[in-house]
């Protein structure tokens, strides 16, 4: 039977290899020193505005925590402001599409529909896949609907990706805070 100080050794011996194998040639994980200034102040102002840092009662008494819903995605921001005028039949923001109900103007006897289905959150000519459909119809149920591919589909991805773009530029400047809080305690 092992002893007790033996079956020790072999646990540290594990516990020790398991810890040096997941550092990178032989160096413990962290920073290379020369990418960061030498001068705390400006090591923790550069480390929270790249946000690697966190900031305790940042804002004294500003109320509740920051909820994001789907309006905080700006694609999903941008089709549902591009589409505003359309009644919407389906929308389902987990499973990332978008569904009007047939629409059409003066014409009665021509509509559409347009569904929107997101492909990624982020901001590109690849993440929307757009479908509109077209119905026309001779009598009440004598309808033939025919998937359309005019020149509608690349305007209105154009207009989409036009209106997330400076949504999530609106966002970038909003949240970017720059950190002062060693000129508030020295003064």
């Amino acid at each position: 039977m092992i002893n007790q100080k033996t079956l020790k050794f072999v646990v540290l011996l594990v516990i020790a290899t398991f810890t040096l194998n997941s550092c990178k040639n032989g160096a413990m994980p962290g920073a290379d020193a020369r990418k960061y200034p030498p001068n705390p102040e400006k090591r923790v102002k550069q480390n929270i505005e790249e946000g690697r840092g966190f900031r305790i009662m940042d804002k004294l008494g500003s109320g509740g925590g920051n909820f994001e819903f789907a309006s905080s995605n700006p694609l999903w921001r941008a089709s549902l402001d591009t589409i505003d005028f359309m009644p919407l039949a389906s929308v389902n923001y987990g499973g990332g599409i978008l569904v009007t109900d047939w629409y059409s103007t003066n014409n009665g006897n021509e509509s559409i529909k347009i569904s929107i289905r997101f492909l990624t959150n982020e901001v590109r000519s690849d993440s929307l896949d757009i479908k509109i459909f077209n119905r026309k119809c001779k009598a009440t149920f004598n309808c033939v609907i025919s998937e359309s591919s005019e020149k509608l589909i690349p305007e209105l991805k154009t207009k989409i990706l036009k209106t997330a773009a400076a949504y999530e530029q609106q966002i970038k400047v909003k949240d970017f805070k720059p950190y002062d809080g060693f000129k508030n305690k020295r003064q």
